[in-house]
C-alpha cells in the first residue's frame, strides 16, 4: 500500500510539473497581443523598443534588484542573529568606520552609474523614428481616439494618400452580442503594417491623456497644444491592444486601443477601401487631426 501511495504521488508530482512547464510555454505567446486573467509578466514584445525595455528590466534591473533584496535580507539575518542582546549584552559604541562608509556609497553610486548608461541609451533609441516610412497622427479626446495616416515620409502632406477617423469603444453589450472583447475591441480599429517604420505624433484636444499599446513599448502623453512622438516597427502580425494610461475624467477605462498588424500587400488594399469607407464622413475627424498635426 505504502509504495502504491508513493507511484500515485510521484505521478502527480510529474503531472503537475508537466502543465507547469505547459502554462510556462504557452502564456507568453497568448500574452502576445493582448492581457489575460491571471498573467504573470509582462505581454511579450512585438517591437525593437519593447525587446530593449525588457532587456533593461530582465537582464539589467532585475538581477541588481534581486542581488541588492538578498544582500540586505543576508545582512539584516546576520546582524539579527550575531548582534541580538543576548550575545551582545553590553552594546558596541562604535561609531564611525571609514572603509565601511565608503563603500557604501560608492557602490550605490556605481551601481546607479550602470543604470543610467542602459537607461539614457534606451530613452534615446525610444525617443523618434529614424527614416520612417510613414506616420500615424493620434489625438486624445473625451473620449475617444482620432488617428491621421500620412502616407509621405515626411509626415507633414496631408494630400499624398492619407485618411482620418474616429475610434471609438464599442458598447459593452454590443460587444458581448457580437463576441468581441469586452472594453478592447474598437468600431475603427487602427490598421498598421508590419516591418515598417512609423513615426506616431500624439497631441490632445481637451486634458491629458495617454496612447498607451503594452506589446509595442509605446506610451505618450496626448496634451492639448503639444505634439509629442514616438515611434514602432512592428515584427508580426496579429492584433494588439492598449489603453488610455492617464486619468482623464469620468470615462477614463473607455479609450481603449485596437491595433491590427497586417502586411504590407494587405495594409496597401485596407487603405484603398479605407479611402473609399471615411471619405463619406463629414470630415471633422481629418480636419482635427490634421490640425493637431501642424
Amino acid at each position: 500500500m505504502r509504495v502504491t501511495a508513493i507511484a500515485r504521488t510521484r505521478r502527480l508530482a510529474r503531472s503537475a510539473l508537466s502543465a507547469l512547464a505547459l502554462l510556462a510555454v504557452a502564456m507568453p505567446m497568448a500574452a502576445a497581443e493582448e492581457p489575460l486573467p491571471w498573467q504573470l509578466g509582462m505581454q511579450a514584445a512585438a517591437s525593437p523598443v519593447r525587446e530593449q525595455i525588457d532587456f533593461l528590466h530582465n537582464d539589467i534591473l532585475l538581477p541588481i534588484i534581486t542581488i541588492a533584496t538578498v544582500f540586505v535580507l543576508a545582512l539584516l539575518l546576520y546582524v539579527v542573529f550575531r548582534f541580538n542582546h543576548k550575545r551582545n549584552p553590553v552594546p558596541s559604541k562604535v561609531s564611525h568606520n571609514t572603509a565601511l562608509e565608503i563603500a557604501w556609497t560608492v557602490v550605490p553610486i556605481l551601481i546607479l552609474g550602470v543604470i543610467a548608461v542602459f537607461s539614457l541609451k534606451l530613452e534615446y533609441f525610444m525617443d523618434r523614428a529614424e527614416h520612417a516610412e510613414m506616420t500615424l497622427k493620434v489625438t486624445g479626446h473625451q473620449w475617444y481616439w482620432s488617428y491621421a495616416y500620412f502616407m509621405d515620409k515626411a509626415g507633414e502632406n496631408p494630400d499624398q494618400g492619407s485618411l482620418a477617423f474616429d475610434s471609438n469603444m464599442i458598447p459593452e453589450e454590443d460587444a458581448i452580442k457580437q463576441g468581441k472583447k469586452r472594453l478592447l475591441d474598437t468600431d475603427n480599429p487602427v490598421v498598421l503594417p508590419v516591418g515598417t517604420t512609423i513615426r506616431i505624433l500624439v497631441s490632445g484636444t481637451d486634458v491629458i491623456h495617454s496612447w498607451f499599446v503594452p506589446a509595442f513599448g509605446v506610451q505618450e502623453y496626448a496634451m492639448p497644444g503639444r505634439t509629442n512622438e514616438s515611434w514602432v516597427l512592428i515584427d508580426r502580425e496579429g492584433t494588439y491592444y492598449g489603453q488610455c494610461n492617464q486619468i482623464c475624467g469620468v470615462n477614463h477605462p473607455f479609450m481603449p486601443i485596437e491595433i491590427h498588424a497586417v502586411s504590407k500587400e494587405a495594409f496597401a488594399k485596407w487603405l484603398e477601401e479605407a479611402k473609399k469607407k471615411f471619405a463619406s464622413d463629414d470630415g471633422a475627424a481629418a480636419t482635427v487631426a490634421a490640425n493637431a498635426a501642424h
